[in-house]
C-alpha cells in the first residue's frame, strides 16, 4: 500500500519567470547581460514600439492642451501703431474636432476616409478674440468666440483624434486596426511620422568639458518669447563669460563689476567665503588688473 507523500516536503520548484521567447528571467534586479540581449519575440518588439510611440503622443497632447495656450498668452495682444487704444487680443485658443468643410458645412471625418481620399487629417484652430473697432470717439469693443484662424494636422490616437478612447469594435467599424499604436499624421492621404530629436535640457546648468579640455558651465534659457545660451568657461585657470550676443569672451570680473560689485573683495565674498573660492578667482582678478594697467 503506497504512502501518500507530503507535497510540502517536495524540493522548491524553480519559479523563475520566463520572457516571451522562453528565456528565464534572472532573480537579480539588474542583469546587464539580460538587459543587453536583443529583443527577438514579436510581442516584446510590439511593446517596445508602443513605448516609443507614447513619447510622440505625450508630446502632441502637451502641445494641444498646454503648449499652444502658452504661446498665445505670450503674444496675446496686437496694438495699433497709430492709436494705442485700438488693439486685438487673443483670450483663448483651442483645437476642434477633425472635420471636413464642404459647402460651408463642417462634418466629422475619420482617418481611414482621409487615406482613401488623399486628404489631410486635420482640425480647425479656434480662438476667442477681443478687439476695438471704429475710430476717434466712436470706438466699440467687440468679442467673438470660436473664430477659425487655420487648421492643424492631428496625430492619430492623440487626445484630439476621433479614435481616442474607442473600443476594438468601434475601431473596426471606423476601418482601423486595434493594434495600430498611432503616433503619426495623415497628410494628403499619406502616413507621415515626425522623427524624434535629442536636445539638451533647457533652463538647467550643464557642466562639461570641450575638446580643448576647458571646463564649461552652460545653461540654455528658453521661454515662449526668447531663447539664449550662457556659458561660463574656465580656460587656463581664467574664468570668462560667453553670450550669443558677443563675439569675444568677457572676463568674469568685468561682469561682476558691471553687476554693481565695487571691489575684488566684495566679489569674492559674494561668490563664497571659503578660501578656495578666493584662490579660484585670483587668476581672473590678475587678468583684470593687467588690463587696467595697460590702459
Amino acid at each position: 500500500m503506497g504512502v501518500a507523500q507530503d507535497s510540502s516536503a517536495d524540493p522548491p520548484k524553480n519559479n523563475k519567470q520566463k520572457s516571451n521567447d522562453g528565456k528565464q528571467i534572472p532573480h537579480s534586479a539588474i542583469d546587464k547581460e539580460f538587459l543587453a540581449a536583443p529583443i527577438k519575440s514579436a510581442k516584446d518588439k510590439f511593446a517596445l514600439v508602443r513605448g516609443l510611440v507614447k513619447q510622440h503622443l505625450d508630446s502632441f497632447n502637451y502641445f494641444v492642451n498646454t503648449g499652444i495656450k502658452k504661446i498665445v498668452r505670450a503674444n496675446d495682444r496686437i496694438v495699433s501703431g497709430v492709436d494705442p487704444s485700438i488693439y486685438l487680443r487673443f483670450k483663448d485658443i483651442s483645437i476642434g474636432e477633425p472635420s471636413l468643410t464642404m459647402d460651408g458645412v463642417a462634418e466629422k471625418i475619420a482617418p481611414h476616409t482621409c487615406r482613401l481620399s488623399d486628404m489631410t487629417y486635420s482640425a480647425p484652430i479656434k480662438v476667442d478674440v477681443e478687439y476695438i473697432q471704429g475710430s476717434h470717439d466712436q470706438k466699440t469693443r467687440v468679442e467673438k468666440k470660436g473664430v477659425v484662424i487655420g487648421r492643424m494636422p492631428i496625430m492619430l490616437r492623440s487626445c484630439s483624434c476621433t479614435l481616442y478612447g474607442k473600443t476594438e469594435s468601434e475601431l473596426a467599424k471606423l476601418g482601423e486596426c486595434p493594434l495600430d499604436p498611432g503616433g503619426y499624421f495623415i497628410i494628403k492621404g499619406n502616413e507621415k511620422v515626425l522623427l524624434m530629436q535629442e536636445q539638451l535640457s533647457k533652463n538647467r546648468i550643464i557642466i562639461d568639458m570641450d575638446k580643448k579640455r576647458n571646463l564649461n558651465a552652460s545653461v540654455t534659457s528658453s521661454s515662449e518669447r526668447i531663447k539664449s545660451k550662457t556659458i561660463i568657461q574656465m580656460e587656463n585657470q581664467k574664468i570668462s563669460l560667453m553670450l550669443n550676443q558677443f563675439v569675444k569672451k568677457i572676463p568674469i570680473m568685468v561682469v561682476m563689476k558691471a553687476m554693481g560689485m565695487e571691489s575684488d573683495q566684495e566679489v569674492v565674498q559674494m561668490v563664497g567665503r571659503d578660501p578656495r573660492y578666493a584662490a579660484l578667482l585670483m587668476p581672473s582678478i590678475e587678468v583684470l588688473i593687467r588690463s587696467w594697467s595697460s590702459n
